[in-house]
């Protein structure tokens, strides 16, 4: 999978739970500890963010990063699991 897909996922993903809890990107900021800008990068998946910045904007946001397969897993890699 691109990279930028996964950046960008990321960060519409941030964007629709901020919005959802009702937070302006100004507040996330104050939260987080950085920048309305670094909010605003972090939304569009600019790639020069560190993960210093989205850890804090998780945080604020009460969330964790999973780390989940971008595709299903074949027929081989499931063999004998359910036996």
């Amino acid at each position: 999978m691109d990279y930028d897909l996964i950046a960008t996922r990321l960060g519409a993903q941030i964007r629709q739970r901020r919005l959802n809890r009702g937070m302006t990107q100004a507040r996330l900021a104050a939260l987080a500890f950085v920048t309305r800008q670094k909010v605003i990068a972090i939304e569009k998946g600019d790639h020069s963010v560190g993960m210093t910045a989205y850890a804090r904007v998780l945080a604020a946001l009460n969330c964790e990063l999973t780390v989940i397969p971008a595709v299903l897993p074949t027929l081989d890699e499931i063999h004998g699991i359910f036996d």
